[in-house]
């Protein structure tokens, strides 16, 4: 099983409607992802695509905004697993009259990912008689669009914008209301029971209308071929059920139409309650697609990573000479970031669509795809011609960018030079290097990359180091600490610097931990912006377990995994140490990779 739930999950909203953060479970069929709260509310699925208008925004709208529940009345308990190796949840509700499971999946077809969107719910009876209150209430597109519905010789439908939707349901649900904006009904549930609720959505095509007992068999077949998915893998890792919880995560985020692979599925989720720090991450950062593509090489997702490989690289050289952080989940330029008038988890303003990084010089990008490529050339596969043009224009670019300021790796619009930066250009051009001497990519500038490899780490030694508090810094010139210096025990810095990259270690547990010690703010300052970052958490584990300090990257990994994920094994973006509510959007990407890499460092790997 992907997780053992002990003693539940509570199906609580607060005062204002929302659930916690960190509380949602997640289906998806390789195109979209659904976000389903504890009382059985889905609260957030963009269809047909995870980057289209959301169909579903109670999650920044509790009191007005789309949602498609199925909730039991007098609810006592709730349990959640997914089943075993697959994204297919099951909860189990126990009320004051009777015990009920309900089982949910995006379907896929024999042939992978159905031409339509089909979320599918399945209820069944197991003791007494347990009463569902369903409710559709589609969503306006952030007040773009008004639901209409139409009565067609076919079924009624809904359309919301150029989407069409269509709610099936058992034959002996009551239904009290259908109208533009809602259906409302109950379902009547005793012991023995077995009815599936299903909403069929398609955007600007036929609406396909499957009789529910094909999309009832479809919920086995789609778990069948989660466990297929998951069958294939080759991971030996010691900590192999946390490995393929994370992994198969890490699957909610890819998107089969191109193979591109988002950050995260949702957009504007606050990394402070209240606060402006609300970004869209439905697009594919060129870091976080690369450290997932080596995710899935790691566990031996074979066809996942090509496919985001491929996808990746042509997406650059599509776009050259410019290399941007982040791109469309179709390979295009991400819009320029824009309002939405709706209220905001919590109230959390603003509401934003697209993302300012687009246009960033990010120079770590350079080192993010040289060590991608090089993981996927020593796991034993091949290079094309094109690739391998790219890769050497690539290092040839960095050699002349690394001693521009940049954006760094958390995306600051103030211009430095930032230590992080510059080491991932160091491990770029060491990568280059690496490449060239083995014959992957043309030797023509292995000389002048060798020489400027060492010129870099002699800059970071020289300019990036504080020598009273015995780190490295953020920036040249300041004595501000980044834990994402931590995942330089994975790039090589840990080895060639590995006195003063102790020495860092220590600091960032001395100043950016919180009080347990085991949780880390991004970098110094944020500790009243926003809530600890849990990937670098990860890459702390990573920074004791490559250095062979099994002892205490043991003891971190577990303590983290008892804290930061929940009932059903998903992570967000951010943990505050201070409410122990997740934070961020979710499930996120950074954070499920990062603890994949922990767990073969805790392994010694």
């Amino acid at each position: 099983m992907r997780s053992e739930p002990d003693s539940g999950v509570s199906p609580a909203r607060d005062a204002q409607g929302h659930a916690p953060i960190h509380a949602y479970a997640a289906i998806g069929d390789g195109r979209s992802t659904a976000l389903i709260a504890p009382d059985g509310c889905i609260d957030w699925w963009c269809a047909p695509n995870m980057d289209s208008p959301p169909l579903f925004d109670r999650l920044l709208d509790a009191a007005a905004g789309g949602r498609f529940a199925l909730q039991a009345r007098g609810i006592v308990s709730v349990h959640r697993r997914y089943r075993a190796d697959s994204n297919v949840l099951e909860t189990d509700i126990r009320t004051s009259t009777g015990f009920a499971r309900v089982t949910e999946s995006l379907n896929s077809g024999p042939a992978g990912r159905l031409p339509w969107s089909e979320l599918a719910r399945r209820v069944e009876g197991l003791e007494g008689e347990v009463i569902f209150d369903l409710h559709y209430q589609p969503g306006t597109r952030a007040g773009t669009c008004t639901p209409w519905m139409s009565d067609t010789p076919n079924g009624c439908v809904h359309h919301v914008g150029p989407v069409m939707t269509m709610l099936r349901y058992p034959e002996d649900t009551h239904i009290e209301l259908c109208d533009d904006r809602a259906v409302q009904g109950q379902l009547h549930v005793t012991a023995g029971y077995r009815g599936v609720v299903a909403l069929l959505a398609s955007q600007d095509e036929v609406l396909p209308v499957p009789p529910l007992d094909d999309i009832d068999t479809r919920i086995d077949r789609s778990d069948r071929e989660w466990q297929q998915w998951v069958a294939d893998l080759h991971c030996d890792s010691r900590q192999r059920g946390e490995v393929i919880c994370s992994a198969l995560a890490l699957k909610f985020l890819w998107f089969s139409p191109t193979g591109a692979i988002a950050a995260a599925v949702t957009a504007s989720l606050p990394e402070r309650l209240g606060g402006d720090k609300n970004w869209d991450y439905r697009y594919a950062w060129v870091r976080d697609a690369a450290y997932i593509i080596k995710a899935f090489l790691r566990v031996g997702a074979l066809p996942d990573a090509k496919a985001g490989f491929s996808w990746l690289m042509t997406t650059i050289g599509r776009h050259r000479p410019a290399l941007r952080p982040c791109y469309t989940l179709r390979g295009e330029t991400v819009e320029q970031e824009r309002y939405i008038d709706i209220p905001g988890y919590h109230g959390s303003q603003p509401v934003r669509v697209g993302n300012t990084a687009t246009d960033q010089l990010q120079t770590c990008v350079y080192g993010d795809v040289m060590e991608m490529a090089s993981r996927m050339i020593a796991a034993g596969h091949i290079l094309d011609p094109a690739t391998a043009r790219l890769l050497f224009e690539l290092a040839d670019e960095c050699a002349d960018r690394w001693m521009r300021k940049d954006c760094g790796f958390w995306e600051l619009e103030d211009l430095q030079h930032y230590t992080m930066s510059k080491v991932e250009c160091w491990m770029a051009l060491r990568r280059a290097c690496e490449l060239a001497e083995q014959g992957h990519i043309t030797r023509a500038r292995l000389p002048r990359w060798q020489r400027e490899c060492d010129r870099i780490l002699d800059w970071i030694d020289t300019h990036c180091w504080h020598e009273e508090k015995q780190t490295y810094v953020m920036h040249a010139g300041s004595d501000r600490l980044d834990a994402s210096l931590m995942l330089a025990s994975r790039f090589g810095l840990a080895q060639a610097r590995r006195e003063r990259f102790i020495a860092t270690r220590e600091a960032m547990r001395r100043e950016l931990s919180d009080a347990s010690g085991d949780l880390l703010w991004r970098y110094s300052g944020m500790q009243q912006c926003e809530g600890t970052f849990i990937s670098c958490a990860f890459w702390m584990v990573e920074a004791y377990g490559l250095l062979g300090e099994h002892d205490e990257a043991h003891r971190l990994f577990h303590s983290l995994l008892q804290r930061v994920r929940n009932d059903v094994g998903l992570m967000p973006e951010m943990w505050d140490p201070f409410t122990e509510q997740g934070l961020g959007n979710t499930p996120q990407g950074l954070s499920h990779l990062a603890l994949v890499h922990a767990a073969f460092a805790v392994d010694g790997e």
